[in-house]
């Protein structure tokens, strides 16, 4: 039986098992942080361009979290030491920055996630790298429709199982496939929380959604087969058959009648090509 729990924003929270119910307070928090997080990922649109290094981009949002007054979720965390994550073709996620230069007709996710007066605002988007082939770039495009779908099914009185069935159906309709070793996550005042959010799924399966759930939606869609392998460095998780991947991810919370997206571009940058 799921657990759930209301809790006050303004105190210190712990990961306990339970999904967390947030009041007005948390919905305003979360706010700030996606809205940091989203900006930072449509600033980084002119300089996804061949030629760029991971880690020249990682600095940017880096650079751009410290000035607005946040912190990269991702630097330090479990030793990890960098700002972001980037993603490149073949890799699922948690791609490390590096030296590596983007080359024309790649695709990349960039996974940015800061905490804003102690409130984590965590999205990723693809970026299409100079020309890229129609099977790469479709990819993309059947992604981010897999993950918009996913939240139309995120509304009160609904289980986390429509959410999944409805990515997994748009997926195996255009005949590619759903990681299952990844899932989304709850988030708010903790990086990572109840509940877990699978993206393969039966309908009417799973927690019920109430309102004041905070959680990501941040399907990954692979062109091939499903199963993934860790590389040596624990982090960068790849294809098994090496075929192309693509992921976007949205933080959003539960209202009365439907949900909000937390870290929606602005400047209505959300899916490529800008």
């Amino acid at each position: 039986m799921t657990d759930y729990m209301t809790v006050e924003d303004t105190t210190p929270q712990s990961r306990t098992g339970a999904i967390k119910l947030h009041g007005p307070e948390g919905f305003e928090g979360m706010r700030k942080a996606g809205r940091l997080a989203a900006d930072i990922l449509d600033s980084l649109v002119p300089h996804v361009v061949p030629g760029v290094t991971t880690g020249a981009l990682d600095d940017m949002v880096r650079q751009q979290a410290f000035a607005a007054g946040a912190v990269p979720a991702t630097l330090g965390y479990r030793g990890f030491t960098h700002s972001c994550c980037t993603s490149i073709n073949h890799v699922v996620c948690h791609g490390i920055p590096g030296d590596k230069k983007l080359a024309e007709g790649d695709i990349v996710n960039i996974d940015v996630t800061v905490i804003v007066d102690g409130w984590h605002g965590d999205t990723s988007r693809m970026y299409l790298v100079g020309k890229t082939p129609i099977k790469a770039s479709k990819l993309v495009q059947v992604t981010y429709e897999c993950m918009m779908l996913g939240i139309e099914q995120a509304k009160p009185g609904n289980r986390m199982g429509d959410v999944a069935h409805a990515i997994q159906s748009h997926a195996e309709a255009h005949r590619y496939s759903v990681v299952r070793d990844f899932c989304g996550h709850g988030l708010g005042q903790m990086f990572h929380d109840a509940p877990e959010v699978v993206h393969a799924g039966r309908p009417g399966t799973g927690p019920e959604l109430r309102p004041g759930m905070f959680f990501t939606i941040e399907p990954m869609i692979n062109i091939g087969k499903y199963a993934c392998k860790m590389l040596d460095d624990g982090w960068t998780a790849v294809t098994r058959d090496r075929s192309l991947t693509a992921q976007f991810e949205h933080s959003i919370g539960i209202t009365e009648d439907g949900n909000e997206i937390f870290t929606k571009s602005a400047a209505g940058l959300d899916c490529p090509p800008y």
